[in-house]
């Protein structure tokens, strides 16, 4: 069988993909199973499900606060795994785990492979991940197990790294709009503009979307039109809290603000 991750890219032709992040255990540590059974539903393509870690370098003070949550409610990966595990035959989209190296190698990485499939997901990313390690430790592990490891690419990152990224990943990569923390944006300027069409101009093997600041209609926009699609995460996450946790509240508060 396919991965997911290359089903959904394969199958989608129109370029309109939506991927959400949340963080599991926040705002409740029961509530994952419900946020990604009613994602699927709503429509959503793909998903990102945060492991909660106290120190998250790459991510602002929305995701920040909702791992610090999610910790405080006991949300580890062993609790996240049994969660997946059983909706996992209701899940159809694919799955894919956003977490720092830590956690993941205090768990090991061949058990975090194996776990994942289990639990029905199809792939992680791990932003602190050094590409050596990857291309070593990781990668000969993950494709055991036919898991993709999701590389990010920044405005900052040389084109031959992003060739050599293209050339030793598989499913899709993650193309951070700027190089700053994570959060929303009103709009996104020339110069990242300038980047994706940088990006778009060098005609990789595998399929983008793009992430990091999207918040409404222009800068979904912006992303959809230079990538396969669009991921969004400190803005669902802070609807999400404000909902208290009800999934189609936050969604509604969220297809209205990117209408706008």
């Amino acid at each position: 069988m396919m991965n997911k991750i290359n089903q959904l890219f394969a199958n989608s032709t129109d370029q309109k993909l939506l991927s959400l992040y949340f963080c599991a255990g926040s705002p409740t540590l029961e509530g994952t199973a419900n946020v990604i059974l009613t994602l699927q539903r709503r429509g959503i393509a793909m998903i990102e499900v945060g492991i909660p870690f106290s120190d998250p370098l790459a991510d602002g003070p929305v995701i920040q606060s909702a791992a610090t949550q999610a910790l405080k409610n006991g949300m580890n990966l062993k609790t996240l795994f049994s969660q997946l595990a059983s909706i996992k035959d209701q899940v159809e989209i694919p799955l894919v785990l956003m977490g720092y190296l830590n956690p993941i190698l205090h768990y090991g990485i061949e058990a975090f492979c194996q776990s994942c499939v289990e639990a029905g997901v199809s792939g992680a990313i791990i932003p602190d991940l050094p590409f050596d390690d990857y291309l070593n430790i990781v990668k000969p592990v993950a494709d055991k197990y036919d898991l993709r490891i999701i590389m990010l690419i920044t405005p900052e990152t040389s084109e031959e790294r992003i060739r050599f990224i293209d050339d030793n990943t598989d499913g899709f990569i993650y193309m951070v709009s700027s190089a700053a923390i994570t959060g929303t944006q009103k709009s996104f300027d020339d110069a990242k503009q300038a980047y994706f069409r940088r990006i778009n101009a060098m005609n990789l093997r595998n399929p983008r979307m793009i992430g990091f600041g999207i918040s409404n209609a222009q800068t979904l926009k912006a992303a959809q039109d230079n990538a396969a699609g669009a991921i969004i995460g400190s803005k669902f996450v802070t609807l999400l809290n404000e909902a208290k946790g009800n999934v189609d509240t936050a969604l509604d508060r969220l297809f209205e603000a990117l209408s706008k």
